[in-house]
């Protein structure tokens, strides 16, 4: 097995064990949920504690600090890319609304945690930015091709609106401001009553 980037690849013929791989799915979780609570500087210990393991288990799965949040962080924007996909099998204008609120709600919920790894790529061939600007060009296109989302609008643009509204509407403002903070973007980007 090899870890880069907090990601454990297993080599051929080398299958995981099922119990480690769900250890490594709760220590995920617990660390989302606690990066999520207490910043990119939360305790390790309280991390392996909330995950039902011990530090050493975490430390056999994330050797570091950083290959544990970059592997925190690559499983949320896989989420993000999973999520763009799934809202295909819906309106157009329905996905861009969904998956503008799925952004916000994980730019919202960063708490310096891509700050924190922004110095380095995750690992090598992952690139977050990328893989959202992919998603939102997915998920805008088709709103554009649909006729139900402005033709000047980037991804780039509502990334950067998206971005700014959680910014400025921090983790621990009103999550209704945000809401609305988005709506009135959704607003502009309307070309139609049918984007809600």
């Amino acid at each position: 097995m090899q870890t880069v980037g907090g990601r454990t690849s297993v080599e051929p013929g080398h299958p995981r064990r099922a119990d480690a791989l769900r250890n490594r799915e709760r220590l995920l979780v617990a660390a989302r949920e606690t990066f999520a609570e207490e910043g990119p500087d939360a305790s390790l210990n309280e991390i392996a504690r909330r995950a039902g393991v011990g530090p050493g288990t975490l430390y056999r799965h994330f050797p570091t600090r950083r290959a544990l949040q970059s592997a925190v962080l690559a499983d949320r924007i896989d989420r993000l890319r999973e999520r763009a996909d799934e809202l295909a099998a819906t309106s157009p204008a329905e996905a861009l609304t969904a998956w503008l609120h799925a952004f916000l709600a994980h730019a919202r919920s960063d708490h310096g945690l891509t700050g924190s790894l922004l110095s380095e790529p995750l690992e090598p061939g992952f690139d977050c930015h990328e893989i959202i600007r992919k998603a939102a060009t997915l998920v805008l296109t088709r709103a554009q091709q649909a006729g139900a989302a402005r033709p000047d609008v980037s991804a780039d643009d509502l990334i950067r609106l998206v971005v700014g509204i959680a910014l400025s509407a921090g983790p621990d403002a009103d999550p209704g401001q945000a809401a609305r903070l988005l709506d009135l973007v959704l607003e502009a980007v309307r070309t139609s009553p049918a984007l809600e």
